[in-house]
C-alpha cells in the first residue's frame, strides 16, 4: 500500500498540465466514468456519495480544466446508468475508459483521477482498490505500476 501511496503523491504533482493536454470529451467522459465506477464499488451510489464526488471534482486542481456543469451531467449520466442497473453501469464505465486501452499515457492519467478520488476520503478501500484494478485491466495497463 505504502508503493501505492507512492505513486499516488507523485502522480498528483503533474496532474493539471497532464489533464489540460488530453481535454477533450472522450476524456472527460472517461474521468467521469471512473469516478462514477468508484463510488459505485460498496453496490450503491448515495446522495451523499454523489455530493461528495462533485464537491471533489469542483474543488480538484486537475479537474478545473473542464467547465463544473459539463463535469456534473457526465457524471449524472454514468451514476443514473448504475442507477438503472449496476451491470450496466459497470460495463458503460468501462466502454467509456477503454477508448483510452491503446494510449497508456491517457490511461495512466485516468487511473491516478480515478485513484486520488478513491483516496480522497483517506480510506481506499478494498472495493474501491479492486474498481481501480478493472480500470487499469480495461486500458491493459499492469496493476503492479501503480502498486496494485
Amino acid at each position: 500500500m505504502s508503493q501505492f501511496r507512492n505513486w499516488l503523491k507523485s502522480s498528483k504533482n503533474g496532474l493539471v498540465d497532464q489533464v489540460k493536454k488530453f481535454k477533450n470529451k472522450d476524456f472527460l467522459d472517461a474521468i467521469v466514468a471512473g469516478c462514477a465506477l468508484v463510488a459505485a464499488a460498496d453496490g450503491n451510489i448515495s446522495a451523499d456519495e454523489k455530493q461528495k464526488m462533485a464537491g471533489y471534482i469542483g474543488r480538484n486542481e486537475q479537474l478545473k480544466v473542464f467547465e463544473m456543469s459539463l463535469v456534473i451531467a457526465r457524471f449524472n449520466h454514468y451514476v443514473e446508468n448504475f442507477d438503472f442497473d449496476a451491470m450496466i453501469g459497470k460495463q458503460e464505465a468501462l466502454k467509456a475508459i477503454s477508448k483510452f486501452a491503446s494510449k497508456p499515457e491517457e490511461g495512466r492519467l485516468i487511473v491516478a483521477v480515478c485513484s486520488a478520488i478513491g483516496s480522497a476520503d483517506g480510506d481506499f478501500d478494498t472495493e474501491e482498490q479492486n474498481t481501480v484494478r478493472d480500470i487499469i485491466r480495461t486500458l491493459g495497463l499492469n496493476a503492479s505500476e501503480f502498486g496494485l
